[in-house]
């Protein structure tokens, strides 16, 4: 297991994260809740950055906080807020990385950049929001890392760049032993990409489930007030009123296919599933 956090308690003043998460190898995890339901904190609690006020947090069987500098070279990351001083070029970028990671492969990190079309003589505080993410992605995956921890790693990018750089993610993956952390706003991403995702609301995981389950099992039922008196509600995860009657998120739409062939019946996707989990409430 290549991360575990287990019975993980961290307090602040307003707000507490509660968190059971494990991370497997060869697995791509997204982790996704609106802004301020414990994203960025879970990642920091990962990479031993802020400590747990109860529970145990491990990052290659160590304790995250007790990593050494050769573990750390194994990690790959990207944060919206966090990076390289923009007055520097790639290339000094570049000559920063080789010194600090053994594993750097700078001829592959610059065929890359001319690939993105990424200038590597100018200053980084000249680069677009898109340019500068891109740039971020090829520094994390330039290097033998194991783990990538990535936070909002496509924001900013148009469709066709978030394409490319999702593909070489999946290349990165290609390795085995590997895993990718990833949060997203961007359900295609999500949908595409991930093998599993967790759902934190308020401090709490409310959701861990495969992502081609959700794809396949998770619906999204619309029934009037009437319909909604006679179903079976052994199977529904959150209902809330419309103004048609009601509609209902479940785990089990196959279940309600067979049973209720009568009520809609629509296949879930992750902003739904994420909408109803947020603001639907439980039987």
């Amino acid at each position: 297991m290549l991360i575990q956090l287990d019975h993980v308690k961290k307090e602040y003043e307003d707000f507490t994260l509660e968190l059971d998460m494990h991370i497997p190898e060869n697995r791509v995890t997204g982790l996704i809740g609106a802004n301020g339901a414990g994203k960025s904190t879970t990642f920091k609690l990962m990479l031993g950055l802020i400590r747990p006020d109860a529970g145990d947090v491990k990052v290659f069987e160590k304790k995250a906080g007790e990593l050494s500098a050769e573990d750390r070279q194994k990690i790959g990351t990207v944060f919206s807020d966090s990076g390289f001083s923009e007055y520097l070029t790639v290339q000094q970028v570049g000559r920063i990385m080789q010194e600090f990671y053994l594993d750097f492969e700078p001829e592959q990190f610059y065929r890359r950049c001319e690939y993105f079309h990424i200038p590597q003589k100018k200053k980084i505080k000249e680069f677009s929001t898109g340019m500068k993410a891109k740039l971020k992605i090829l520094l994390a995956v330039s290097y033998d890392s194991r783990l990538l921890i990535l936070d909002e790693p496509t924001a900013g990018l148009d469709v066709i760049a978030r394409e490319e750089i999702l593909d070489i993610l999946r290349g990165y993956m290609e390795v085995p032993g590997r895993s990718v952390v990833l949060s997203s706003h961007i359900s295609g991403d999500l949908e595409h990409f991930c093998d599993n995702l967790y759902m934190i609301d308020k401090g709490k995981i409310v959701l861990h489930e495969e992502t081609d389950r959700i794809m396949e099992e998770y619906g999204l039922l619309k029934m009037s007030e009437q319909e909604f008196t006679g179903l079976d509600k052994e199977y529904l995860l959150r209902v809330r009123k419309e103004s048609f009657g009601y509609s209902c998120l479940t785990d089990q739409r196959t279940y309600y296919l067979e049973n209720y062939p009568m009520i809609v019946n629509e296949k879930g996707n992750i902003d739904e599933v994420i909408a109803m989990l947020v603001k639907g409430e439980r039987i």
